[in-house]
């Protein structure tokens, strides 16, 4: 899960905002604590040289602690004393962090993505419940605002992994699907040498297409939401649509070029969600086309 334009957080590089100073005050909290939650999680999967068996334990444990706040036991764990508060305060529904967790799992023991469909049903697991969240802490349950959160956060995740393809390789691990890969002639070999010839950067432009597409189905979620959370939202959405906008720069370069989010662009966002909401869907690239060579 990643989720900035805070392109530091505990350590931690962040493509989309984390507890933001936009979000109400009483609201900051809430958000930390799920956050905090999430981020020490993906970290028993991600971080570290522990066996595969020693993390699972570990994201185990955190499903106990969750079974535990839902009995209504006290949990004796920093992480979920300041998690319970929230959950019970705003009704949060156990299964979405529960749906965290098993992705952080499914990173422990799966490493390739067959198809595309594969790759959805991680992200309706590993960034869909983040969205949710939200949501839910403006007791908002709105069917078509929760599928358009969907969009986001999903297509947010895509564009994490095709910034962090080389950093996903290193850990072992690939989510192109690999009947796409195959369609295009791109090889493993081909990303562990860091070559982006051949088919590689039509194979990235659609990658960055679709990517927009769903960002872009997603984004009316911005402008229904009201006041600041709106607000957050369209940032977000601008976050990833800035991302999306680099990568296509650089024409799916992510070797030598990772596109990130730094503190220079942050007013530029700023200013496009507070005051471009009806310029031009999001995540639209300037040239008009996504990939495309210049």
């Amino acid at each position: 899960m990643k989720a900035s334009p805070n392109p530091v957080n505990a350590g931690h590089y962040e493509n989309f905002p984390v507890a933001s100073i936009i979000l109400p005050r009483r609201l900051r909290s809430a958000v930390r604590a799920i956050y905090a939650f999430a981020r020490t999680a993906d970290d028993f999967a991600d971080e570290g040289d522990a066996p595969p068996e020693a993390r699972l334990a570990l994201l185990a444990e955190y499903h106990s602690h969750l079974h535990a706040l839902e009995r209504g036991d006290a949990v004796d764990h920093p992480i979920f004393r300041d998690l319970a508060s929230p959950i019970r305060e705003h009704a949060l529904p156990y299964a979405l962090f529960h749906d965290l967790l098993r992705a952080f799992e499914q990173d422990v023991v799966k490493s390739r993505y067959a198809h595309f469909g594969e790759v959805m049903e991680y992200c309706k697991r590993s960034a869909n419940p983040i969205g949710r969240l939200l949501l839910h802490l403006y007791r908002d349950h709105d069917e078509k605002h929760l599928a358009w959160s969907d969009g986001i956060c999903s297509s947010l995740q895509l564009i994490n992994f095709l910034q962090d393809v080389a950093q996903d390789w290193n850990k072992g691990r690939v989510y192109l699907a690999q009947d796409e890969m195959a369609k295009y002639g791109v090889t493993e070999r081909q990303i562990a040498e860091g070559r982006v010839d051949g088919l590689w950067q039509i194979f990235m432009k659609n990658q960055i297409e679709r990517a927009r597409r769903m960002l872009q189905a997603g984004a009316p979620l911005g402008t229904a939401l009201p006041g600041r959370l709106g607000l957050e939202m369209r940032l977000i959405i601008q976050g990833g649509a800035a991302i999306l906008e680099k990568l296509h720069a650089t024409q799916g370069d992510v070797f030598r070029q990772r596109p990130i989010l730094t503190w220079r662009d942050a007013p530029i966002l700023l200013w496009r969600a507070a005051y471009t909401r009806k310029r031009k869907p999001a995540g639209r690239c300037s040239s008009g086309s996504c990939g495309t060579k210049r």
